[in-house]
């Protein structure tokens, strides 16, 4: 706790002396352009990586990075899906698991979770489609290719869960929405996209270069924070 007061003054010292009129803005209102799903491990901090102020993304974070389909809970995930399209006008969505991901090797262990820890297996249930595709067309693998495997579909299946949200239907439909998968890493910096048409990730230079729902400043600042070797 010392080290975290000790940071909240230096917050309020010199960060936010410097960006006063940043949080006078942001007290008005808040007009994020995407939302950014990601997994609630520690090491792992949308802003840093994506080099993004404060205002600029709207973020879930919870284990796993998951997202359950459209009604198969009332958990705060699926409400700030649609608050997020509604009443923020949110253009684009991404879902960015990463390396050595807690949450993923437990899913490959599922089993053994139910008497430990049932909240987390019960949560981890809704990566179900996940285990299955890993069990079915990944027996060839194991150690950290499997564990890497698991990650990348992950992604991918929360991106298919996201596609059952009518919201999300109707503004992709509409040409209104884009969706991406993204993985960090966590031991190089390195930010990979899926592309869905040659069907592996890639660096997502490509996705930057093309938006234009941030100023020329924000795309390289995002695209240097994301983009390291």
């Amino acid at each position: 706790m010392k080290r975290l007061i000790k940071g909240l003054h230096e917050f309020q010292t010199n960060y936010f002396n410097t960006h006063r009129e940043l949080f006078e803005l942001l007290s008005q209102g808040q007009k994020p352009r995407v939302l950014f799903i990601t997994c609630s491990d520690s090491r792992i901090d949308p802003n840093l990586i994506t080099q993004t102020e404060p205002g600029e993304m709207f973020i879930i974070r919870n284990a796993g990075n998951i997202i359950p389909p459209y009604g198969a809970t009332n958990g705060g995930e699926g409400a700030a899906v649609e608050y997020a399209i509604h009443a923020l006008g949110i253009q684009d969505i991404i879902v960015c698991g990463h390396s050595h991901c807690g949450a993923m090797k437990g899913l490959l262990k599922i089993d053994k979770l139910a008497d430990e820890m049932p909240t987390v297996y019960q949560w981890l249930k809704h990566a179900e489609a996940t285990r299955r595709i890993i069990k079915e067309h990944y027996q060839a693998y194991e150690g950290e290719d499997l564990l890497n495997a698991t990650i990348e579909e992950n992604v991918l299946t929360q991106l298919e869960n996201l596609r059952t949200y009518p919201v999300v239907q109707s503004r992709l439909k509409g040409g209104q929405l884009q969706i991406h998968g993204w993985i960090y890493e966590i031991e190089t910096g390195q930010v990979l996209e899926y592309n869905p048409t040659v069907g592996q990730y890639m660096p997502p230079q490509t996705m930057f270069s093309r938006a234009a729902w941030i100023t020329p400043e924000q795309q390289e600042r995002i695209y240097k924070g994301s983009h390291k070797a």
